[in-house]
Parts: C-alpha cells; structure tokens; sequence
C-alpha cells in the first residue's frame, strides 16, 4: 500500500467516526436548543448540521477521487474533493446568516434560556467537538477536503465552548442576553472558515502554485543534481488539493550524449528526488539536450 492510499484510507475511516459522532450530538442539541429554548445550541445544532453534511461530502468526495482515470478523466475525479469543500463552505455561509438573523431578533425581544440545561449539553458537545477535531487533525495533511472538515469540527468546539459560557451566565446571573450574544460569535466564526475554505479552493482550481513548494526551491534542486544545466518552462499546480504535479523542460549538459535508456533512468532520477523532497507525485519533465531554442523554421507560403 502506497502511502498516499494508506493515508486516504486513515482519513475516511476518521471521517466516518466523525461523522456518526456529529449526527447523534446534531439531534441531541436540536431537542436541548427547542427544549431549553437555547439559541445558541440551536446555532450550534445548525453548524452541526453543515458538518454532518459537510463529512458526508467529504466521504463522497474520497470516493470519487480515488476512481480511476478515463479517456474523459485523464486525472481521475482528484478534485471532487475540492469542490466538496467550497460546497462546505456554501453551506457554512447559509448557517451563518440564520445565526445573525435569528441573534438579532432575539437581542430585541430576549428568550428565557434554561441554564442548567445549556450547561449540560454544551459540555457534552465540547467533548465530541475536540475529539472529533482531534482524530480528524491527526490525519489531516494538505488535503483541503479535511482541512474543512477540521475547520468545522474546530470552529464547532470554539462554539461548544461559548455555549458553556452562555449557559454559566443564564445559570448565574440570568443573563438571557448572553445566549444570542454568543451565537453572533459563533456566526463570525463560521464566516472566517468560510472565507479561507472559499480562497484556499479557488487557488486550486485556479491552479495556483501548491502552498508549501516554492518553485524558485524546485527550480535550484533540479539545477542542483549532477548532468544538467538549465530548467525552463517550469510550471507547478494541484491535481488535489493534496497532490502536487509539476511539468518543466530540463536542459541537459553540453556534450551529454545519451542513449533513450540512459535519459530516461536520468528523467527517473529526477522525478524520485522531487517527490522525495517536494512530495510531487506527478512530474513530467522533457529532456533537451542543447542550451538554446533552436530557431524557428520559415514556413513557406
């Protein structure tokens, strides 16, 4: 097994975990929230409800990318899972304006909240939200799928804490003001996860250089091996959000005269250093063997 399968096959099996333990906290907080007349657990119920989502997609998304390629795929469907993300972020967009519609009703027209009851549930939910964020940080990487996925699952344990928070003050000194002050910082929590998932997916699709690889970095280490002398047209992008790809030209030193097989064991080479040292699983490199561009032919009319 391959590391980036054994790594995806971790990451869905900690999706799935995540996933059954959000659903049952989800309808416990909508019964408390309705119960306890608690909008910051309904808030938070409604967060778990673009999570629960959200992990299914996430899921989906895994399967997806790891069909195989087809003559109309050529890459497969890798990037399923960055759509599953900017998806999550949609749905987190939704979230947060029912939180500062319904926050704002009640700041004019307060609620009786049942403490005790926010309480008890805020902590139970904290304790499913950090282990939830924790399993799924250990196996995180750069995928951008779980990169959401977390980023839900944190911003619902921030949220977790604030409805604690919320429920202390009702319980002790009767503030019911408190309860949709802090869903309104629930809701500017989840707009700024909103905001990153949203640009750090369009750089993808973009195709934007890959976070964490420099390509003035990449350019150096191909110079830097033993047999050549330029690098041109060097271009790097995201398959997957976690999937670096990298095509350039390699000029190979003057006087370097090699058989197919020699080029080729030396493209080899190259490639197994840039995955090495980069992590890029997908190099195409075309050999040159001559350090200028040979002048282009008239063509005659």
């Amino acid at each position: 097994m391959t590391d980036l399968v054994r790594v995806r096959a971790e990451q869905r099996r900690a999706l799935w975990i995540a996933l059954w333990a959000n659903a049952i906290l989800m309808v416990g907080e909508v019964v408390a929230g309705i119960a306890f007349h608690s909008l910051t657990l309904l808030a938070d119920a409604v967060h778990l409800v673009s999570d629960v989502s959200g992990l299914a997609l996430a899921i989906l998304a895994f399967r997806l990318a790891g069909l195989p390629a087809t003559p109309r795929h050529s890459f497969g469907l890798q990037r399923a899972e960055v759509l599953a993300a900017l998806a999550n972020a949609i749905i987190l967009f939704a979230a947060a304006v029912w939180i500062f519609v319904e926050a704002a009703r009640r700041l004019a027209n307060p609620v009786h909240v049942d403490g005790a009851g926010m309480v008890a549930v805020a902590l139970a939910a904290l304790v499913v939200n950090v282990g939830s964020a924790w399993l799924l940080g250990r196996v995180r990487g750069r995928s951008l799928n779980m990169r959401g996925a977390f980023l839900h699952l944190s911003a619902d344990a921030v949220s977790s804490l604030g409805a604690l928070l919320a429920g202390l003050a009702v319980l002790l000194w009767g503030a019911d003001r408190a309860d949709p002050i802090v869903a309104i910082g629930v809701g500017v929590l989840v707009l700024w996860a909103t905001w990153r998932l949203v640009a750090d997916s369009t750089h993808v699709l973009l195709e934007g250089t890959p976070k964490g690889i420099d390509p003035a970095d990449v350019e150096r280490a191909l110079l830097g091996e033993g047999g050549v002398d330029d690098v041109h047209d060097l271009h790097l992008w995201s398959l997957a959000s976690d999937v670096a790809a990298l095509s350039s030209h390699v000029v190979l030193a003057a006087g370097s005269e090699l058989s197919v097989h020699d080029a080729q064991a030396r493209a080899e080479r190259l490639k197994a250093m840039l995955d090495e040292r980069f992590g890029i699983k997908h190099a195409t490199l075309e050999l040159e063997c001559h350090g200028e561009h040979p002048p282009e032919r008239e063509v005659p009319y």
